[in-house]
């Protein structure tokens, strides 16, 4: 298994983020900046366009990334959504994404999202090891119990295997990896820079939103048949 390899510059300086207006970015190149998906993955945003970021708990380069990615999904505009899916590639990779799921279940993934991460890459806490994280999250102060039994729970299990085939349908094989609109696939291995990651990310949007628009115009073109 291989990670998306961030540059060395890139582990050492995070680019600053700033969030590009539409005027204001710069053309992209598919095979290149970004990919297309043979088959489209369902999106579970209504008609928001989805943003998917496939990671890893333990992921190093998704703890890097994470946070230009949470200060760049914040300027969002509102017609966006962002979704986060934990990738499952080996078996050891299954207990991060339960965790994921267990806290979407009880209600605390906000609270405990980026503190996950820090308890695996900072304070290098095996979450993996019950024995190690329903502590940790008594101490978080969570209902232990509740926790526990959603974290041991079939609709957990059946949450993260659902994840963990979406991200093998669109054909990744590391991560973090984005995903716009079930259709577009980009990576910083292939943007190179972060800063461009998130250009890249800007583009598709807007891409989409063409797309759509002009889907619906065509629509609104079509002439309606009469019935004599």
């Amino acid at each position: 298994m291989r990670f998306y390899a961030l540059p060395l510059l890139a582990a050492l300086f995070f680019t600053p983020l700033v969030h590009a207006k539409t005027t204001d970015l710069q053309p992209i190149t598919e095979g290149r900046d970004y990919t297309v998906l043979k088959v489209s993955q369902p999106v579970e945003t209504g008609n928001k366009i989805e943003v998917v970021e496939f990671f890893w708990y333990r992921c190093p380069h998704c703890n890097q990334l994470r946070p230009a990615f949470e200060a760049w999904a914040k300027k969002l505009p509102k017609d966006v959504q962002v979704r986060y899916v934990p990738a499952v590639f080996r078996d050891d990779w299954m207990p991060a994404a339960k965790i994921f799921y267990a806290l979407q279940d009880v209600g605390a993934l906000d609270k405990l999202h980026d503190k996950v991460f820090d308890a695996y890459h900072i304070e290098h806490l095996n979450l993996n090891d019950e024995a190690v994280l329903f502590p940790w999250i008594e101490k978080q102060g969570l209902d232990r119990p509740k926790f526990e039994a959603s974290y041991k729970s079939f609709s957990t299990q059946s949450h993260a295997m659902k994840g963990a085939q979406l991200a093998r349908d669109t054909g990744i094989n590391g991560v973090p990896a984005l995903m716009v609109d079930g259709r577009y696939i980009t990576a910083q291995s292939q943007t190179i820079t972060e800063e461009r990651l998130f250009e890249t990310l800007d583009n598709l949007i807007q891409k989409v939103r063409l797309e759509r628009s002009s889907k619906t115009s065509k629509a609104r073109a079509k002439p309606v048949a009469r019935h004599k």
